[in-house]
């Protein structure tokens, strides 16, 4: 088959990705980043572009008919800790020996420009595709994975064929990640006046105990070949007493559990009982509960409890992308996993739906101060994403 012959606006894109990161879109806060995208989707040709009720700007080139690619990403970024630990002011967008430096500029701002620009290039091309190709930007996914794209394609009806993620994979292939499962562990102690702790059960201590159960637990998690090891964290402690100098009696700590092939909610919660038997501890154990509000208004509630995923080495999508990235770019990509977690969850892990992920940028300076990516990055993941749909829903 003929290398794909159209031409990425590389100017073009490397400002839109450079409007991108200028624009603030903290999860909850995609409003105004919601609004470039549809407008710039729609300057490059594609055939619908809308805003769905949770905000997810969907746009589409082609007829809608025969084989459906869906490019997804998300359009959230976690907030800005500490602005004076960065070189760069973060939302500058500045460009500098050839990086582009902001929040998101890896995660995964340079991902949309550059699947945005692939449409442009299809679109600009003399033959439409026979199939169709749909690019999402999706809200909230930072906190909440899987949560938009599942209603964009049980609630909007997008029924994609194969799923690309534009995570950032440094211009290599990755085709799965461990799951995750969020954990609320509230210890119980007996309120008592600090002055006579004696009368009463310290809950921070009994939390401690369990702390130091979850510490040791973590050298023993199960690991897959693919996949790596299990992981577990303490990532938040919270005590409730009556005031400054009253003994506790609730402490509620939150685990990031990570969940590797084989090992499953049931058994990730089986562990931490086990623990709070061990220990002796009054403690209740539950999958924590996403509560937010999207920025169109809308009240959204998920459990979570996450997927892990790996679609097959010998899958169909994994030889056509190393077969497209190899003739665009001229050498075979590694086929890899992110150790973050992505959309996959839902696409690959409940759906079902073929997915891997390609994009520009390194997984290392996600969410790190002075974020950056590489601009010939965004120009090359934009001509793999431009081929790759013409090879997977074609063009007369």
């Amino acid at each position: 088959m003929a290398l794909f012959k159209g031409k990425v606006d590389s100017k073009g894109l490397a400002e839109f990705a450079q409007r991108l990161v200028r624009i603030p879109s903290v999860s909850g806060q995609e409003g105004d980043l919601a609004k470039a995208l549809a407008a710039e989707l729609d300057v490059v040709g594609c055939d619908e572009v809308r805003i769905d009720g949770l905000g997810n700007v969907i746009g589409r080139l082609g007829s809608g008919e025969g084989p459906v690619l869906l490019l997804e990403g998300h359009m959230d970024t976690v907030d800005v800790s500490d602005p004076a630990s960065w070189s760069r002011p973060p939302f500058s967008g500045e460009i500098s020996g050839g990086m582009l430096y902001g929040r998101g500029a890896a995660d995964m701002k340079g991902g949309l420009a550059a699947m945005t620009h692939a449409l442009k290039t299809l679109a600009e091309g003399k033959n439409r595709l026979r199939g169709t190709c749909y690019l999402v930007g999706v809200v909230q996914e930072e906190p909440c994975e899987g949560m938009a794209i599942q209603h964009v394609i049980e609630g909007e009806g997008l029924r994609p064929d194969w799923v690309v993620l534009g995570e950032p994979t440094n211009l290599q292939i990755a085709r799965g990640h461990r799951g995750r499962i969020a954990l609320e562990i509230t210890v119980r102690g007996r309120a008592s006046h600090a002055s006579m702790p004696q009368q009463g059960v310290n809950a921070i201590y009994q939390a401690a105990r369990v702390v130091v159960g979850v510490e040791l637990l973590a050298a023993q998690l199960g690991e897959d070949s693919f996949l790596g090891k299990g992981s577990i964290a303490v990532t938040d402690m919270r005590s409730i007493a009556g005031s400054r100098n009253a003994v506790p009696d609730a402490c509620t700590l939150y685990l990031d559990r990570r969940l590797t092939g084989g090992e499953t909610e049931a058994k990730a919660i089986a562990e931490i009982r086990s623990i709070v038997s061990r220990e002796g501890v009054d403690a209740s154990i539950r999958v924590d509960e996403y509560q937010a509000t999207t920025y169109t208004g809308v009240g959204v509630t998920a459990r979570q409890e996450y997927a892990a995923w790996a679609t097959s080495a010998n899958h169909p999508l994994v030889a056509t992308a190393s077969s497209v990235i190899e003739r665009t770019l001229g050498y075979l990509p590694r086929v890899t996993r992110w150790e973050f977690s992505t959309d996959g969850v839902y696409t690959a892990g409940v759906a079902g739906l073929p997915t891997i992920g390609f994009g520009p940028g390194e997984e290392r300076y996600a969410h790190t101060s002075d974020e950056q990516v590489r601009v010939q990055d965004l120009q090359a993941a934009a001509q793999v994403y431009a081929e790759l749909a013409r090879r997977l829903v074609g063009a007369d």
